[in-house]
């Protein structure tokens, strides 16, 4: 075959650009599936043009300017083909959950903050009964349950040397079978030291893996307010050299979220200008938490705390406002509590802060939960995008991708073709109308799937075709390289 001299460059130029991923293209191949005029969106490169995506053994094999053959072709015409959304802080790691998430966009889920404690058998449970990919860390919480040995103690005791030993070794253990991060519960978990924090930051940074962590102060009172919290995580981060990532912070800054990111950005620059391992932080686009009514959260003073009372608590299985009788009740029986405590002004500050990723911090049970779970990537898209123009489509499409990518590549190499619409990187594609994708779930209906996904690939099979979720099940594991 003779090839004229501009295809011979345009051959050597797509060879160049696919080299970091260490694929090659095969020039005038046939792909398996081409997405075709659409608007491509790739965060990093900051590429926004009509384009002819070529999809090829689960990999991006061309992102062409001119038209492509395929064996499917999908027309874009008029929509958005953006790389699959990463969400971080993802609690539901289950079909039920993924069933719902696939039309928020999501095609990678990672359980970072509460994490699993056995990373084999949980990988092991997961092979091939997953929709998205699927990655997990350790949790501090879970180790500190199993070695304090009850409930009380692991909530509220604090440790012996003897037992922060142990938790380390298992955080370590758990780290080896290439655990992704490790994750904390502070609130939860108010026993916790300063010191027996500090060492499972000292394992977490001789890998080195991320600490994912719910900080413990989520209050009004200054001695106790996010301001003291993020001192100490960040204090932690530079001791010990571990990288930090922050979750859901105006859940926990409440009317100080402003505030809060304004301190999280300094410290941004002020660590990244000192080399120190970069920090990071999430937030989901809702002005309620959820979380169980049985937790530490809700001890005694909680409404000073929060500055809310039993009328805003909405118990998530029945959808109730509670009173003082109720809250009694369900707080001895469990479940989860949605507290209406977190204001809009400070959903709209994470939307604009520079320093935030999104995350939905969700996990639907048999239906129950919050609609974070099913809504949180697409009411950024369409309310917050879209209508209220508080952000630009490109750059809250980064804030769904490469920032999470970014975030895990230095632990997990696969993440170095995630969040990406390159060649060579793996083909998790969203194609979706932006003039009507849309979050609907609500508090009483939190299973509600969002709309607007017309198509969703996952590792280059169609997860969601013409809205439609098919049988597939193309979710792979991830998981950590070896010690660096």
């Amino acid at each position: 075959m003779n090839l004229s001299r501009r295809e011979v460059l345009a051959g050597a130029g797509a060879t160049l650009a696919s080299s970091s991923f260490g694929f090659i293209p095969t020039l005038h191949a046939e792909y398996d599936t081409v997405i075709a005029n659409g608007r491509v969106i790739d965060p990093e490169t900051k590429l926004d043009a009509i384009r002819f995506v070529g999809i090829r053994g689960g990999r991006i094999a061309t992102v062409s300017k001119t038209r492509i053959k395929g064996k499917r072709t999908i027309d874009a015409t008029g929509l958005v083909v953006a790389p699959g959304f990463i969400d971080p802080i993802s609690h539901g790691q289950d079909l039920e959950n993924d069933r719902v998430q696939i039309f928020d966009g999501v095609t990678t889920k990672l359980q970072l903050e509460g994490g699993v404690r056995d990373q084999a058998t949980w990988h092991k449970q997961q092979k091939g009964n997953r929709i998205c990919n699927y990655g997990a860390g350790v949790g501090h919480p879970t180790i500190r349950r199993e070695v304090m040995g009850n409930d009380h103690d692991a909530e509220l005791s604090p440790s012996s040397q003897s037992q922060i030993d142990k938790m380390a070794n298992l955080i370590d253990e758990q780290l080896r079978y290439k655990a992704l991060g490790v994750g904390f519960g502070f609130e939860y978990v108010p026993g916790t030291t300063r010191m027996e924090a500090m060492r499972m930051f000292e394992v977490a940074a001789s890998w080195p893996a991320s600490c994912h962590v719910h900080m413990r102060y989520g209050t009004y009172d200054e001695e106790q307010s996010v301001f003291t919290a993020i001192e100490e995580v960040t204090a932690l981060s530079l001791i010990t050299g571990a990288p930090l990532h922050i979750v859901h912070v105006p859940s926990m800054a409440l009317g100080n979220t402003s505030k809060a990111l304004a301190m999280i950005e300094k410290a941004q620059k002020a660590m990244a200008k000192g080399g120190f391992p970069p920090l990071t932080c999430d937030f989901y686009p809702y002005t309620a938490f959820g979380t169980g009514i049985s937790s530490e959260v809700f001890a005694e003073g909680w409404q000073h705390r929060f500055g809310i009372d039993y009328k805003d608590l909405e118990y998530a299985p029945t959808h109730e406002r509670l009173t003082a009788e109720s809250f009694e009740r369900y707080r001895k029986d469990g479940g989860m509590v949605i507290a209406h405590a977190i204001p809009e002004a400070a959903v709209q500050a994470a939307i604009k802060s520079p320093a935030t990723m999104i995350g939905s911090d969700g996990g639907l049970t048999k239906g129950v939960g919050h609609p974070r779970s099913a809504g949180t990537f697409c009411r950024v898209l369409g309310h917050y995008s879209r209508d209220l123009q508080l952000i630009s489509l490109p750059d809250a499409i980064r804030k769904m991708t490469i920032m999470q990518a970014k975030r895990m590549e230095h632990r997990c190499a696969e993440f170095r073709r995630k969040g990406r619409v390159q060649v060579g990187a793996h083909a998790d594609i969203v194609v979706f109308d932006p003039h009507t994708v849309v979050d609907r779930a609500t508090f009483d209906q939190p299973a509600t799937q969002s709309f607007g996904m017309h198509h969703v690939f996952v590792n280059g099979i169609a997860a969601v075709k013409n809205g439609i979720i098919t049988d597939q099940k193309p979710g792979t594991g991830l998981r950590a390289m070896h010690r660096i």
